[in-house]
């Protein structure tokens, strides 16, 4: 069974932990694109909040079999 991970600002994100959700603090567009790059390969679901999902673009978040389901959380 495939992990659950959320990138995103440290307020945004953090509170998810308690569900066991793999939480990746990224406060600014590179370090978005560093933890979304290193992802483990059991990620099936990434939650990503508004700010983290403009910083990757659609290339990096469109369906794909290689890429897990990506969710956008409201801003």
């Amino acid at each position: 069974m495939g992990t659950v991970a959320a990138i995103g600002s440290r307020t945004a994100v953090c509170g998810l932990a308690l569900a066991g959700v793999d939480v990746r603090v990224a406060e600014d567009p590179d370090a978005v694109r560093r933890a979304w790059h290193g992802l483990p390969g059991t990620a099936a679901i990434v939650i990503l909040t508004a700010e983290a999902a403009e910083a990757l673009g659609t290339a990096a978040t469109a369906p794909a079999p290689s890429r897990p389901l990506t969710v956008v959380m409201p801003p």
